[in-house]
C-alpha cells in the first residue's frame, strides 16, 4: 500500500508534531510516523514528567518548612506512589491534547517504525518512507514531496550497562517506584542538577560526579558558583574534576565506581546510579545510508533552513545536535516547514534562544556569558542585582540568587542575561524579547516593572549596568 503526501515527518516528538501542525495550517497534506507515542521524549520521558516530579519535590520541601510562614502542620510524609500517579496524569492529559491536535489538523499518524528508502519504483529520488509495524502487518509506503527528520536523541551511557534498576538514565529514573536512600549522579549538567535538586528535596542522599572543573559548565561562571553553594547547602555532595572510569562499575549491594581526581583514584558508592552525561542523536537505522545526507559528529548536517544535502529532506531538533531543547526543535520545525512552503522565514538566531534549568533554585539564561563575550573580543560592562533586595522574593521565602546582565561597553548592546533564583524560568522571556528587539540595558531599566514582583530584579540589574540601581 502506498500513500502520497506533501510532507512526511519522521518522529512525533515536540519538534515533529509542531512542524506537522504548522504544515497543516499552510495547507499541506501531512503524515507523521512515530514508533512510540506522540509527544516524544519531552512529553513522556523528559520535560513534562521531570518537571512534575520537581514540583512535587518543591511542595514537599515547602511543606516541611511551613512553620516559617506561620503555618503549623504535622510532620509531612511523602507518598511517592501518588507523586508518580500525578506525574502520569499530567502526561496522559497532554498526550490526549496532542492527539486532538492531529485530528484537528487532519494529520495522519502512522504508529510504526519509519525508514527512508533510496530511489525506487515509488520515487526517482530518495525519500519514500517505509513504515514497519510491530504486529507484522505489511509495510506501508509513504511517498512525500518533502521529508522532515525529527527522530530526537537518546541518553548517553559512557559505555556503562544500564539495567534500569541499579544503573539508570533519566528514562528509567522517571519510572522509579520507590526512592533510594542514596544515589550517585554521573554528570553535573542541566539534567544532572535538576535530578540532584529534586532527589535531595525528596530526602535522598545525593552525590554528583562532574567531569569538568565546575557543574553547569555551559552556564555563566557566577551562576555555576552560586548553584554549587546552594546545592551544598541542601546537602548535595558536589565532586568536580572527576573522571569516572566506566570499567570500574561494580553492581553489588548497590553500585560502586572509581573516579580519577587530581591523579588519585577515589571510589564512590550509593544505592543507585543515574547517568546524566548528555544525549546522542538518533541517526541509526532510519535509512540515511540510502541518501546523500551528511552526518557530522554523529548529527545530521543542515543549512540554516534545516535542509540536508538532499534538498527535499529536512532535519530538526536533537538529531541535528546544537541546543537540544524542545522549544528550539519547535521553532526549527516551523522554520523548516515555512521554508519548504516558500514562506521565506527568518533563520533562527541561537543567541536569542533562552535556556532553563528547573532545579531549586531555578536557572535561566539567554545570549553570551561573561566569559564568552570576552572570548569573542567584546569590551563588556556588567550589571548584577540580588534577589535578597527584592521584596517579593522575601515574601516567597526564596531570596537566594541574582540577575546578571552583560552588555557591550562600546555600543550598549545587550549581550546576555543570566539568572539564578526563584521562578527565573518564567522571567527569562523578558530578556529573550529584549534580545530579539536589540534592546539596551537603559531601555530595560526604563521599562516599568510592577512592585512587588520578582521581575524588579531584571529592571534593577539593567540599571546596575551603569551603577544606577535604586535598591542596592
Amino acid at each position: 500500500m502506498a500513500e502520497e503526501y506533501d510532507l512526511v515527518v519522521l518522529g512525533g516528538g515536540t519538534g515533529g508534531y509542531v512542524a506537522a501542525v504548522r504544515a497543516s495550517q499552510l495547507g499541506l497534506t501531512v503524515a507523521i510516523v512515530e514508533k512510540d507515542k506522540l509527544g516524544g521524549t519531552c512529553l513522556h520521558r523528559g520535560c513534562i514528567p521531570s518537571k512534575a516530579l520537581l514540583r512535587s519535590a518543591e511542595v514537599f520541601k515547602v511543606t516541611q518548612e511551613a512553620e516559617q510562614y506561620g503555618v503549623e502542620t504535622a510532620s509531612p510524609t511523602l507518598n511517592f506512589f501518588k507523586v508518580q500517579e500525578r506525574k502520569q496524569s499530567i502526561v496522559d492529559s497532554l498526550h490526549k491534547g496532542v492527539q486532538g491536535l492531529m485530528k484537528k489538523g487532519k494529520i495522519d499518524v502512522y504508529e510504526g517504525y519509519g525508514r527512508i528508502l533510496g530511489p525506487s519504483i515509488f520515487s526517482p529520488t530518495a525519500g519514500t518512507i517505509s513504515v514497519e509495524y510491530a504486529n507484522g502487518d505489511e509495510n506501508t509506503m509513504l511517498i512525500p514531496k518533502n521529508v522532515l527528520i525529527a527522530t530526537g536523541s537518546k541518553p548517553r551511557t559512557l559505555g556503562m550497562e544500564v539495567d534500569g534498576q541499579l544503573v539508570m538514565t533519566s528514562d528509567e529514573a522517571l519510572q522509579m517506584e520507590e526512592l533510594p536512600e542514596s544515589i550517585m549522579i554521573v554528570g553535573g549538567g542541566v539534567i544532572g542538577i535538576e535530578w540532584a535538586s529534586m532527589l535531595s528535596d525528596f530526602g535522598v542522599e545525593v552525590t554528583v560526579l562532574e567531569y569538568s572543573k565546575r557543574i553547569l559548565p555551559t552556564e555563566d561562571h557566577e551562576v555555576a558558583k552560586e548553584m554549587t553553594r546552594l546545592m551544598k547547602n541542601k546537602g548535595v555532595n558536589i565532586v568536580t574534576d572527576a573522571k569516572v572510569d566506566p570499567q570500574s562499575l561494580v553492581k553489588e549491594n548497590g553500585v560502586k565506581v572509581t573516579a580519577e581526581q587530581n591523579g588519585d583514584n577515589v571510589t564512590y558508592t550509593a544505592d543507585r546510579m543515574l547517568i546524566s552525561v548528555g544525549r546522542s542523536p538518533n541517526v541509526t537505522n532510519i535509512g540515511l545510508e540510502n541518501t546523500d545526507i551528511v552526518v557530522e559528529k554523529d548529527a545530521i548536517a543542515t543549512n540554516k533552513f534545516y535542509q540536508t544535502k538532499e534538498s527535499h529532506i529536512y532535519a530538526i531538533g536533537d538529531v541535528i545536535g546544537g541546543m537540544q531543547l524542545a522549544h528550539v526543535a519547535s521553532h526549527e520545525g516551523i522554520t523548516a516547514v515555512e521554508h519548504m512552503a516558500d514562506q521565506q522565514p527568518h533563520p533562527l538566531d541561537m543567541n536569542n534562544v533562552p535556556s532553563c534549568i528547573y532545579s531549586s533554585p531555578e536557572v535561566a539564561s539567554v545570549g553570551l556569558t561573561e566569559e564568552e563575550a570576552k572570548e569573542q573580543g567584546y569590551t563588556i560592562k556588567v550589571g548584577k542585582f540580588p534577589f535578597k533586595a527584592i521584596g517579593k522574593a522575601l515574601v516567597f521565602g526564596e531570596s537566594d540568587g541574582f540577575v546578571k546582565i552583560v552588555a557591550d561597553e562600546d555600543t550598549d548592546d545587550l549581550l546576555g542575561v543570566h539568572m539564578i533564583g526563584p521562578h527565573v524560568t518564567d522571567m527569562i522571556s523578558e530578556a529573550g524579547l529584549a534580545k530579539v528587539l536589540d534592546a539596551t540595558p537603559w531601555e530595560i531599566g526604563q521599562t516599568i516593572h510592577p512592585h512587588p514582583t520578582l521581575s524588579e530584579a531584571m529592571g534593577e540589574a539593567a540599571l546596575a549596568v551603569e551603577g544606577n540601581q535604586i535598591h542596592g
